[in-house]
């Protein structure tokens, strides 16, 4: 039992917990993220080959791009309500469903006995779905005070990390040995896999007692998943706005230029796919540094508010050097840059964001802050494929200048307020 004096909610265990222990718990979750995420960038490593294999041009490979994108845009908020209401274990398991049932139907695609375009377009359906990360994030969130908050969501990176290596080698070396349709097999196994872990092992649900209690008020009916009132008025509370607005502007031109990432290898740094994919792997180690180690230590000497001003201050430096980047060498050089400011963005707003709303919209935030991507990825095709025509690599990087300098003057003349989880 709570003392008198204990903030409301803190003192009480998460609803369905039960006698599973919040450090194994925490444990699972990275371990699932990982496993989630190698299957998702081993998908990513064989994508542009199949598509090639089925005689996509470039434009038509784009549209499919764009479709991933808008499905996870379309499906993050309500997901984020979805875990919300229903807790931790149903969404982890419908996470997990919805990725086996994509790499089904990418495996499907690869037989000559198929249409294998129309399968390769349906198997981006069950993205809306696919929300691993900010579901993890929800978790974390639950079962973390303000203060370690952002050093526990730091700890996602080292997930993330892995992920991008072990996803990027593994889909390259088992296409190679034993056909382009193998990663996709194994990885409908390995979620099938996740899915019955996710079901058997993760608590009903992570959020505290009270925050379920103000969450479904006795007598009221339970507000649909597809509220999107409910949503929207999460952007609408005090110090919510301003935070999400420089996530989205700030990381905007970054994300353009990792869109177009695949393209300025081939055809500006004069990369192999091989080399290209060392260099995947170089950014993965570094992001596992900087997430798993970096951003924790950090946190224990520096306020938010003074992180989140350092990530755009050196993405203004970035930006600038990268105007005048030549070679992959120089790039190199700059990618610790690159992935600290990244980083440092993402989890800093996620931990402000999740701060200043209610412990029982803590997943409805994360699925609005997971859409930022999304969105990126919905737009930025298209829009980073004409600056690139146009202008050529150095246009990312004065626009990257431009708009991080210009969100330094905002938080410099107005500093950023620190909030707490309100329980209500």
């Amino acid at each position: 039992m709570p003392g008198a004096g204990a903030p409301r909610g803190q003192g009480q265990p998460p609803a369905g917990m039960g006698t599973v222990g919040r450090p194994w718990v925490l444990l699972f979750i990275y371990v699932l993220t990982t496993l989630e995420l190698t299957c998702l960038f081993m998908q990513f490593s064989i994508i542009p080959y199949l598509s090639r294999m089925l005689g996509l041009d470039s434009v038509t490979f784009g549209y499919l791009q764009t479709t991933f994108g808008v499905f996870q845009l379309l499906g993050g908020p309500v997901f984020g309500r979805f875990a919300d209401q229903r807790g931790a274990r149903a969404a982890f398991t419908i996470c997990s469903l919805a990725a086996s049932a994509l790499y089904l139907l990418l495996a499907a695609s690869c037989s000559p006995a198929l249409p294998g375009v129309a399968l390769l377009f349906a198997s981006r359906l069950p993205a809306a779905l696919m929300h691993t990360m900010p579901t993890a994030q929800m978790v974390i969130t639950d079962l973390s005070t303000p203060e370690e908050r952002p050093t526990a969501l730091s700890r996602l990176g080292l997930c993330y990390g892995v992920g991008t290596i072990l996803g990027s080698l593994l889909g390259g070396t088992l296409s190679t040995a034993y056909g382009i349709q193998c990663p996709a097999i194994i990885a409908f196994l390995l979620n099938l896999l996740g899915a019955i872990l996710s079901f058997t092992c993760i608590p009903v649900s992570t959020k505290r007692a009270s925050a379920q209690g103000q969450a479904d008020p006795p007598g009221k009916p339970k507000a649909s998943v597809f509220d999107l009132k409910a949503i929207t008025r999460l952007l609408l509370q005090p110090g919510v706005l301003p935070v999400f607005l420089i996530k989205v502007i700030s990381g905007f031109p970054s994300g353009l230029f990792t869109v177009m990432f695949s393209i300025i290898c081939m055809e500006f740094f004069r990369l192999e796919s091989a080399q290209a994919g060392y260099l995947l792997s170089f950014f993965g180690l570094l992001l596992m540094i900087t997430q798993g180690v970096v951003i924790g230590q950090l946190n224990k000497h520096f306020s938010e508010g003074t992180l989140l001003q350092a990530s755009v201050l050196v993405f203004c430096m970035v930006g600038l050097a990268m105007a005048s980047m030549s070679s992959v060498l120089h790039f190199c050089v700059l990618m610790p840059g690159f992935i600290f400011s990244l980083c440092t963005l993402n989890v800093v707003t996620d931990s402000i964001l999740t701060k200043a709303v209610s412990t029982s919209d803590t997943g409805t935030m994360l699925g609005l802050c997971a859409s930022v991507q999304p969105l990126t990825r919905t737009v930025g095709p298209t829009l980073g494929g004409l600056l690139y025509r146009s202008f050529g690599v150095p246009v990312f990087g004065h626009v990257q200048f431009a708009v991080n300098f210009l969100v330094l003057l905002v938080l410099w003349r107005q500093p950023l307020p620190q909030k707490r989880n309100r329980v209500q």
